[in-house]
């Protein structure tokens, strides 16, 4: 639901029983921000390091919680804050393609708020987002590599295109691009041959 602490409880929650998957879709849309994603992203791009053979059963893979294979993220125009900043990394990092809706691009941080003497209160940002390319995302957002429309009527008639067209574009690189399985090498012979 976003990038605060209930969204990091629905990752943790989603994403651990889909490791060894070959794929994965992140769905960010609707995400109204919260905190940093930074721990979402350290998760997505985990590297394949190693693996442990057992003497029965499978072997494991290295780390443990990770999908190597395609990730495809999908965004929208209600996604802002941690909701941009989220597909931002996902995009740095090159992790996979993005498709959907360009997010709202409000991606700003409001620490504390003053309260007025009738109980209301208002929020200006005072945390502004800049990188080596400058000041971004403020009014621009991010833009999806793909741009899929969510029109009423395919929703209404129960359809999701966004989410249909990301399946469709993993398929395609799971295909073109699937996974590397290493292949466990021949057991060393550690003795040493006697005449």
């Amino acid at each position: 639901p976003n990038t605060a602490g209930a969204g990091h409880e629905y990752f943790k929650r989603y994403f651990f029983p889909q490791v060894n998957k070959k794929a994965i879709i992140v769905d960010e849309r609707h995400n109204g921000g919260g905190q940093l994603a930074d721990y979402y992203i350290d998760i997505l791009k985990k590297p394949y390091q190693a693996s442990w053979n057992f003497r029965y059963g499978n072997d494991l893979d290295a780390p443990s919680g990770s999908i190597q294979g395609p990730k495809v993220m999908i965004i929208d125009e209600t996604a802002g804050s941690g909701g941009d900043y989220l597909p931002w990394m996902f995009r740095k990092f090159e992790l996979g393609t993005i498709i959907g809706k360009t997010t709202w691009g409000g991606l700003v941080g409001v620490l504390g708020f003053p309260e007025f003497i009738d109980g209301g209160s208002v929020t200006a940002p005072n945390v502004a987002f800049w990188n080596e390319d400058g000041y971004r995302i403020e009014n621009e957002g991010v833009a999806p590599d793909i741009e899929i429309e969510q029109w009423p009527k395919a929703v209404i008639s129960g359809g999701d295109p966004q989410l249909e067209k990301a399946i469709e574009t993993v398929m395609e690189q799971l295909k073109s691009n699937p996974p590397v399985i290493p292949k466990r090498p021949e057991y060393p012979v550690r003795v040493r041959k006697t005449n």
